[in-house]
């Protein structure tokens, strides 16, 4: 297995894990590698999205249209049809089996250096902690596996959702011991380090208080914001900040070894022939682009994106948690405004299609010049008179907050790909940023929260506000204690972490998922209180000799 000088490469030629290949240094990273793999079905994909993102308060079906629709939009979600969630299933396994066959054989690998072999371990028990998050908050309390799987197994006996966490969380404290700072690692940035093992450790702590009460509940707290506050207040050390403003974030140009993320999943741009998973990369920028080629003035370019994909659009509820005249996380993450990339002159026939003014025939629309598209979730007057396709939160959305059809939106484009090679190119090779700091200022606000202490809360909260804020409004974007609420605490991550593969599992957490869908996403109307769960696929179950006795999720068949 090579390892690039801007990736890793995750892909195992031989697919193998014979006692020969684990039993030499060598051997045993391809198999380390390995390891890294399945989150490439995960992060940067189609099914990871669908998996982590949809059927919440932020996103539906472009078009009103019904693919994913188990996920989507609760319809139909069982453990039968063939659905994201049943291919999530199938990949964790062998990625989890991978690590327990590397953490119980490292000491039979010939490691002579000791230093190196802990850190192999402790790639192996990140990655197996990560895996594991994945699965229990998912499916919840199913089988809990810590040693190879070398066979069939014909039974399994499910562990409650508490056992999981302990594994968890004591693989979390080994891997946070034994990894080292990113720059350990020198070209092969994307390994597991010690930022990414302390991150996710405070990420299992504030999940593992949801399933606790009283004195446990505090306590697991009380760990969620401390780590949290031990990542932020040692940046230096683990070579780790935030960016002065949130678009250089998310600039492209920041996107590798971008200093803000603590764990990512890399593609090399350089020779994408040695990603694990080909040409197919990161394909965020796709997901929710809405259609412009072919509008008045518009062609498809790079810089505007590929739409052959497109899969979700924003909620209005979504829209309306943002303040635009104050907050630059609406204009980084969203396109309202499309300048024409074609000249154009204004026909009888697109005026009639377009529902505009028979005044506007024979003007002129200049490429690099005028508008050519405008959709806003601002209320817009006069739009037939306007010389360019105009759209306002009337247009796109009923009274209700229902989406209309759903076929013209605003554009989320926090993950915009301009350096792709053309304009019709669907493969991505920007990373993935899995977990990054601001993540652990949104911990920590959410557990002093929990705590009962609302002050401590604002001012973890105000550090991404005032990074968020325009340059004048940076009073104006300050929260005090007295606004602090579970609520405010959701649309605060939705702002800043929309999009990236948290929003299903932050509302399950918070126990609101169920409320703020209903409330807030009105075309999503099939959603139960079992829905906190996805269906265990039913081969898994009619694979076991006692699979009655194992028992699907609740509320499945």
């Amino acid at each position: 297995m090579g390892l690039t000088s801007c990736d890793l490469d995750e892909y195992n030629p031989s697919g193998a894990t014979a006692d020969e290949i684990w039993s030499t240094p060598e051997g045993f990273v391809t198999n380390v590698n390995a390891a890294y793999s399945e989150q490439r079905s995960w992060y940067g994909k189609e099914d990871g999205i669908f998996m982590s993102e949809t059927g919440t308060d932020l996103w539906f079906n472009r078009d009103k249209n019904t693919y994913a629709g188990q996920l989507t939009q609760y319809a139909g979600l069982n453990s039968l049809q063939g659905n994201p969630n049943r291919a999530a299933w199938n990949l964790v396994w062998p990625a989890i089996n991978l690590c327990n066959a590397g953490i119980n054989r490292i000491e039979d690998a010939g490691f002579t250096d000791e230093v190196q072999k802990n850190r192999r371990l402790g790639e192996l028990k990140f990655l197996r902690a990560f895996y594991y998050w994945h699965v229990v908050e998912t499916w919840g309390g199913v089988m809990l596996r810590t040693e190879e799987t070398q066979g069939p197994l014909l039974t399994a006996s499910r562990s409650p959702v508490e056992a999981f966490y302990s594994i968890i969380i004591e693989d979390l404290l080994e891997a946070e011991k034994f990894l080292p700072a990113q720059s350990g690692w020198g070209n092969e940035y994307s390994r597991a380090s010690n930022k990414s093992a302390k991150g996710l450790l405070a990420r299992a702590y504030l999940t593992r208080a949801a399933y606790a009460t009283g004195g446990e509940k505090e306590e697991f707290l009380r760990l969620a914001a401390e780590k949290a506050k031990e990542v932020i207040d040692n940046k230096a050390a683990l070579e780790v900040d935030l960016y002065a403003t949130y678009a250089e974030m998310w600039d492209p140009r920041n996107n590798k070894r971008n200093r803000e993320a603590l764990y990512i999943v890399s593609n090399s741009a350089e020779n994408p022939t040695l990603n694990y998973d080909l040409n197919v990369g990161n394909r965020l920028y796709q997901f929710w682009q809405t259609r412009y080629n072919g509008l008045p003035g518009l062609v498809q370019d790079l810089n505007y994106g590929f739409e052959g994909n497109r899969r979700l659009m924003p909620t209005l509820a979504f829209l309306d948690m943002f303040n635009e005249e104050n907050d630059t996380r609406y204009e980084v993450s969203f396109q309202e405004a499309w300048i024409a990339n074609s000249n154009y002159t204004w026909t009888a026939g697109d005026a009639a299609t377009y529902d505009k003014d028979p005044s506007i025939v024979g003007r002129q629309i200049r490429a690099g010049i005028d508008t050519a598209l405008y959709i806003t979730k601002k209320q817009l007057t006069g739009e037939r008179r306007k010389p360019f396709v105009a759209l306002d939160r009337d247009s796109v959305y009923l009274p209700n907050n229902s989406i209309r059809n759903g076929n013209l939106y605003v554009n989320f484009r926090k993950f915009r790909d301009p350096d792709r090679e053309f304009a019709n190119t669907q493969s991505g090779f920007k990373d993935v940023i899995v977990m990054r700091l601001a993540e652990m200022y949104l911990i920590a606000a959410e557990a002093e929260f929990g705590l009962g202490r609302p002050d401590l809360a604002a001012n973890y909260i105000n550090v991404l506000r005032t990074r968020a804020a325009k340059p004048d409004k940076v009073a104006e974007m300050q929260v005090t204690s007295d606004m602090i609420t579970l609520d405010f605490i959701l649309d605060e991550r939705a702002r800043e972490l929309a999009g990236e593969h948290l929003r299903w599992f932050d509302l399950k957490r918070t126990g609101k998922l169920v409320e703020r869908v209903r409330r807030l996403n009105p075309d999503i109307t099939q959603i139960q209180d079992h829905h906190v769960l996805r269906p265990i696929r039913q081969e898994e179950l009619n694979a076991l000799l006692n699979g009655e006795e194992f028992g699907q999720n609740p509320g499945y068949n």
